[in-house]
């Protein structure tokens, strides 16, 4: 993962709206949920939270799949995963036994 995509990423998770979309969205993993309910549970207009989704997917870290007039969104948990490890992966200065607890946290991640 390049800086540029870390950076998307991180500025896509970096409003409220989007963050509590996003973990929303990890806790429905591997189904997804409607758009529509999405915005129904963070009680965010239907429109606003399709441009929060937007955001979201142009980042890599939610996918979507038009099931008839519904658009189920998806967390993306390999490019949450690729985003976590790209931050930790100079820690603890070459001393990798540091940060191994840290790196079993992250393999929850699929």
């Amino acid at each position: 993962m390049d800086i540029d995509s870390v950076t998307t990423g991180l500025a896509a998770l970096s409003q409220t709206s989007r963050l509590e979309a996003f973990r929303l969205l990890v806790r429905h993993e591997p189904s997804g949920l409607p758009a529509g309910e999405v915005a129904r549970e963070l009680a965010v207009p239907q429109n606003t939270m399709s441009a929060h989704l937007s955001v979201l997917a142009h980042a890599g870290l939610v996918s979507s799949e038009r099931h008839g007039r519904s658009i189920i969104y998806r967390a993306d948990l390999e490019r949450l995963r690729a985003l976590m490890m790209f931050l930790v992966k100079d820690c603890c200065d070459g001393s990798p036994a540091l940060c191994e607890p840290l790196i079993a946290e992250l393999s929850c991640c699929g």
